[in-house]
């Protein structure tokens, strides 16, 4: 049943079904070829309890609010600040494309939506100041990554789900891990700037500018500080954070930045629906998936054949990081989410690690594979935002930033007060 199971999930993959279909339809085959074709009805069962959940209800709302954000002038004015705040450096527009993505990750919760957002406006500008296109556009497509690592966070909120983990200590968690892959690929990118003598740089920094800059996008730079200050406060839940951030984004867009009409709203409202749809297809479809994998004690026997070969957590860990890796390159973040936590969960708990640890190793090995080929989401996003960039020399670019994330994976593998810092000055 277990070997169906997999096989009928690669095959679908293969021939390239919609994934929810993949991870719906496999355990329904192997069911029906085990023998209990009588027990289809709990799909229907699993799919309808996998949505009945309030910590759900965060996803529609934070994908509701990055949308309207992306489109409503707030990145443009996080963009502006820290050009005056950042201009002096070597590779002066690479570092703001970066830091702008960390501010925009801590509101919109999408790594694309963060490509889009900040590589939309910063892509352009990288390749017209001297920047190779490729690596103008891999730079921004690498840094959306830490939209879904800097709170708030989608995949925190599906890890959440599955484990029962506190999604405010995930969010705590996400944080200092996220500051230190935005500083890896700063490096990446000041190192090239200098050595190739790419881009421009201010001479200084411009107290005026600076001031009319910020001053300007103050209800943009107020916007984290108030949804993850209310989270942390305890003034209000993750879930009401993600209605408080779409409301917020609402107001900011239309009646102060004025990037969005009210004539408007209803297809960025449709477009938030279809993304959030098709999240919720796969929590829904994975839930048949992971009801399959646990009744036939998958888990259990993968501890059990691990340990039998090596209890080494180091080395375990190390093997679970390649894995995951790999994945990414085949399958996208939400869907592997719910296919393998709950596999490694289990095993490495067995071992003592730590819950919150774990979900921020897996979200950052699942999201590094928006930046690797086939799938590659992020890619796709910044090759279509100018037409001078080549989907080939972006890979050839990406190269050396996913070497230096990867490098930030294995810090925060095997150093827990990365991810546990901040998760602990909140318990005390």
């Amino acid at each position: 049943m277990i070997a169906t199971l997999f096989v009928v999930l690669a095959i679908l993959i293969v021939v390239g079904a919609p994934i929810a279909v993949c991870i719906g339809a496999a355990p329904m085959m192997s069911m029906v070829v085990g023998g209990q074709a009588e027990q289809l009805f709990l799909a229907a069962q699993r799919m309808v309890t996998a949505l009945d959940s309030t910590v759900l209800i965060a996803i529609p709302m934070f994908v509701l609010a990055g949308v309207i954000m992306g489109k409503g002038g707030i990145s443009q004015q996080i963009v502006n600040v820290c050009y005056e705040l950042l201009g002096w450096m070597p590779g002066s527009l690479g570092v703001v494309t970066v830091v702008a993505c960390m501010f925009f990750a801590a509101i919109s919760g999408s790594a694309p939506a963060t490509v889009a957002a900040i590589g939309g406006i910063l892509i352009p500008q990288m390749i017209d100041d001297g920047y190779p296109a490729g690596f103008a556009a891999a730079l921004a497509a690498s840094g959306g990554i830490i939209g879904c690592i800097i709170p708030p966070s989608i995949p925190f909120v599906n890890y959440a789900l599955i484990t029962g983990c506190s999604v405010s200590e995930l969010f705590a968690a996400g944080v200092l891990p996220g500051v230190l892959m935005g500083v890896a690929l700063i490096i990446i990118d000041v190192y090239c700037a200098a050595k190739y003598g790419w881009g421009s740089r201010n001479k200084g920094i411009n107290l005026g500018r600076l001031w009319r800059a910020f001053r300007s996008a103050i209800w943009a730079l107020l916007m984290p500080v108030i949804i993850l200050g209310g989270i942390y406060s305890g003034l209000f839940t993750p879930t009401e954070a993600a209605a408080v951030a779409a409301m917020y984004g609402f107001l900011a867009s239309v009646f102060i930045y004025k990037g969005v009409k009210m004539s408007e709203m209803m297809d960025l409202a449709f477009e938030a629906v279809k993304t959030t749809a098709s999240i919720m297809f796969i929590v829904a479809t994975a839930n048949i998936f992971a009801y399959v994998v646990t009744r036939q004690q998958v888990p259990a026997k993968l501890s059990n054949m691990v340990l039998s070969v090596t209890d080494n957590l180091f080395i375990i860990l190390l093997v679970i990081n390649i894995i995951l890796l790999i994945n990414g390159c085949f399958m996208e973040t939400t869907a592997s989410t719910y296919i393998y936590t709950p596999i490694f969960y289990p095993l490495v708990a067995a071992l003592g690690y730590d819950a919150i640890q774990f979900g921020v190793v897996m979200v950052m090995n699942l999201t590094m594979g928006l930046i690797t080929p086939p799938l590659g989401i992020n890619l796709f996003v910044a090759t279509g935002v100018d037409k001078r960039v080549v989907f080939a020399e972006q890979v050839k670019r990406v190269i050396p930033m996913f070497i230096a994330l990867v490098v930030v994976l294995m810090l925060v593998t095997y150093i827990p007060d990365i991810s546990l810092l901040l998760v602990r000055m909140m318990r005390a």
